[in-house]
């Protein structure tokens, strides 16, 4: 007898790939934020004054992020698989930089609709300030569904008459 097939997820392992490479990037960025935010307010871990160069530390910091978050976009378009609405908003497209507000994003919420009068019309924009690439995502709107689940619009039915 053939064995009944369980309900877990294909390609798993993939998705904790993508989860763990996110989680990883995530917090190298974060940990890069706070090395920084030290730095401005003039201290730093070990007691020495700092300098305006960065340490070793924070340049590794920064590039494993950006390489974490390119592996992360690499293994889920190399295995079809998409990511979470989430990981997409918080990598940058265009430089695959990991966006954290504040250090290497700005936000914010902009109405072009006629002096602003459509509230309807508001769009959040993050500003990567690595590339200066600008993305924009829609405030409030409901999101279309996705192709299968969508229906079919109803069409006109043909009468017998040729002349309409």
């Amino acid at each position: 007898m053939a064995k009944a097939k369980s309900a877990s997820v294909q390609n798993k392992m993939l998705y904790s790939r993508i989860s763990y490479l996110f989680q990883a990037a995530s917090y190298l960025a974060a940990q890069q934020q706070s090395c920084n935010r030290n730095v401005v307010d003039g201290q730093s871990n070990n007691g020495r004054i700092p300098t305006d160069s960065n340490t070793p530390s924070e340049i590794f910091s920064g590039s494993a992020a950006t390489r974490l978050a390119s592996d992360v976009r690499t293994v889920s378009q190399k295995a079809q698989i998409r990511m979470s609405p989430v990981m997409k908003q918080s990598i940058c497209r265009n430089c695959t930089t990991m966006l954290v507000e504040g250090s290497t994003c700005m936000s914010r919420v902009e109405n072009c609709s006629k002096g602003g009068k459509k509230p309807w019309a508001d769009f959040f924009v993050r500003r990567c300030n690595t590339c200066g690439f600008e993305k924009r995502y829609p405030v409030g709107a409901q999101r279309q569904k996705r192709r299968p689940q969508r229906a079919l619009p109803a069409l006109p039915r043909a009468t017998g008459d040729p002349k309409g």
